[in-house]
């Protein structure tokens, strides 16, 4: 089955403006319809990819629109887990806020931070 290139193209789009943290524009995207758990081929969501790329405002906006900040990439990551490696303690707090569980995924985001010694990071 062949993939209509203009989706292809918004799509493209979309991710791209979570990677690079335009809070406001893809605010505009998913209150016009565009899904907060929209992902990848490779089962990166919005919020994996905004986390991952350290931009908490964005992380706050997809979880407040409904994004789940537990769902695994296809590898089992979570977008938490993504902030631990990052160094983003900024990202770690907005997700924890919204209520991302710190043992879920593999490797989990606890087991994460116990790897870079930042266990406090996620209150323990």
């Amino acid at each position: 089955m062949d993939e209509d290139p203009e989706v292809v193209e918004l799509a493209t789009r979309v991710f791209n403006l979570a990677r690079e943290g335009e809070t406001e524009t893809l605010r505009a995207y998913v209150e016009a319809g565009v899904s907060a758990n929209l992902a990848n081929d490779k089962g990166d969501t919005l919020l994996m990819l905004a986390a991952y790329h350290g931009h908490a405002d964005t992380v706050r906006m997809l979880t407040d629109h409904g994004a789940d900040p537990d769902r695994p990439n296809d590898r089992g990551q979570t977008p938490l887990a993504g902030a631990v490696f990052k160094k983003e303690p900024t990202v770690v707090q907005a997700l924890l806020a919204a209520g991302a569980n710190p043992h879920a995924g593999r490797p989990s985001a606890m087991e994460t931070a116990r790897l870079f010694n930042v266990q406090e990071w996620l209150g323990a």
